[in-house]
This record gives structure tokens, sequence and C-alpha cells, in this order.
């Protein structure tokens, strides 16, 4: 398999890892050493959430038209609420309040380019978990925001998804993530704080759902660690928003560790995905979507 199915599945695994998990306060759980089920929602190992049901819902638009088509990748997000469509059991289970808004606001004939919700309160981290098929594209970040705008329009919802793609291709060209602690045009406004927080303890680290502590909670783990195991583990430890810290997190372990082996996506944890075949089917065998 190629990088796409690297990152996407990275990106799974990590959201089926945490979904049992999510809304737990951090300590009062034990972490598994592979996939677990039930929990929170109930649902058996292998499970993902609305994080993966979204991105992809966005990949496979990619994908099928090889270009970025913003009323077509809404057309599949209203498939996803409306009749289950990407997801692994017929059911939507989680969505959150802006993107569920969003969504409604395109069926009641709003403009694609104005479904998107943009007060203060409409930065949870619904775009951030989604925007990761971007990075195996060649759009540019105004592309970024435009998709990101489908439910999150915000600047701030918006600009962590900007910093998470650049991030994102940073790593599939194979350079190390430190080096990119002193791009200034990365770590501004709400995000400036996230540079030092590479170095802070496990008690400074904030999980909610705000999209600020969720990317910088994902970079933490993946800073921390040096294997996809692990990364994922770290994450879903945090308790809080697990599923989508985890999926963050995921999507940057997978391009970087890959499948398999001592540092990549353990197959066995693959094997309890629910439809991965069809998930593999989407990724393809390319590096890139256009």
């Amino acid at each position: 398999m190629g990088k796409i199915y690297n990152g996407i599945m990275g990106l799974v695994v990590g959201d089926a890892f945490g979904v049992p998990f999510e809304f737990k306060k951090r300590d009062s759980f034990t972490v598994p050493d592979k996939p677990a089920g039930y929990g929170t929602y109930n649902k058996p190992a292998g499970t993902w959430s609305d994080d993966s049901s979204l991105a992809l819902a966005t990949l496979e638009s990619l994908q099928r038209l090889k270009t970025i088509d913003l009323t077509d990748i809404m057309e599949n997000f209203k498939a996803w609420l409306n009749q289950g469509e990407f997801t692994p059991d017929g059911e939507v289970f989680d969505c959150g309040n802006t993107t569920f808004n969003a969504i409604n606001k395109y069926k009641s004939g709003f403009p694609i380019t104005a479904c998107g919700c943009h007060s203060i309160y409409d930065n949870g981290n619904g775009s951030l978990m989604r925007i990761l098929p971007l990075a195996f594209t060649k759009c540019s970040m105004a592309d970024v925001d435009a998709v990101s705008g489908l439910t999150h329009s915000h600047e701030i919802a918006k600009q962590g998804c900007r910093i998470y793609i650049t991030i994102a291709r940073w790593l599939l060209k194979g350079m190390p993530l430190y080096l990119l602690h002193d791009e200034p045009f990365l770590w501004v406004g709400e995000y400036k704080p996230i540079k030092d927080q590479f170095k802070v303890g496990r008690d400074e680290i904030k999980s909610s759902g705000y999209v600020v502590d969720t990317l910088a909670a994902a970079l933490w783990c993946f800073k921390q660690t040096n294997n996809y195991k692990d990364c994922i583990r770290l994450a879903v430890g945090l308790g809080g928003d697990t599923d989508t810290i985890a999926a963050v997190a995921g999507g940057l372990a997978g391009i970087t560790y890959g499948c398999g082996g001592e540092d990549g996506i353990p197959y066995d944890w693959i094997d309890t995905i629910a439809e991965k075949d069809w998930i593999a089917e989407i990724c393809g065998y390319n590096d890139s979507i256009f």
C-alpha cells in the first residue's frame, strides 16, 4: 500500500482505539495494549467514529473526482449524517454540534460557502479531524480553508487545519518535525504556545475538544514517542476527546512509521478495524491523489 493508506489507516485505527474511552477522565481507566470494545458507545472493537467517517467521505470525493469539489464533499457529509454512509455499521453514533448545524444549513439550501459556522464558539476539532486527505494533494492553503469552512469557518479552526496539513506534508517528505519548530508562520495567534508545549509534562496537556487543545495534544503525543503504538496509547491515556486526539496523532504517526514492523501500525490492530478492505480500496496504492 502507499502513503495515503498509511496516513488514513493511522487515523482510523487511532480513532477506533479511542472510541471506547471518549469523555472518560484522565487516569480513571487503564489504556489497553490492543483495541478494545464497548465502553462509552457500547460498540465492538474496531468501530470508528465520525472522525474517520468524515475523513473517508472527504477522501472518497477527492479520489473519485481528482479535484476539490466542495458541494460533492458536502453531499458525502449529508449522506453520512442522513443515511449512515461512510460508517462502519450504517449508524451515526457521534456528531459534533457545529458539524450537525453546518450540514443542516446545507440541506436547507444555504450556499455551500455559507454553511460553515463561524462564531468563536465554533472552534471544536470537527474539521481538523477530517482534513488529512488534503495532505495527499497539491491543493493550496486557500483550499484547506475552504474544506474546513464547510463546517468550521472561524479563523482559529481553519488555521489549525493549515498547520496540520503543513506538518503532514513535511512528514510525507521524510523531514523531521523539529525542523518546523522555528517556522514563525505556523505558531501564531492561538497556536503560538504550542511551540513550547512540545517540552511540557503530561499534566500541562489539555485533551478537550477545542481545536487548539486537540492539535497541541496530538503533536505532543507524536513528539514524545517513536512508534505508532506508543503514540496512540499515550493519546488515549490523556482522556477527554480520546478518539479525535488519537486520530489526529495517528494520521501523523501512520505517515511516519507506516504499517507493520516494530514501529508501524500493528497488523493485529488493523485486523480489528471494521470495513478495513473498503478503507483500503478508497485509499488506493498511490502516495498522492492529485
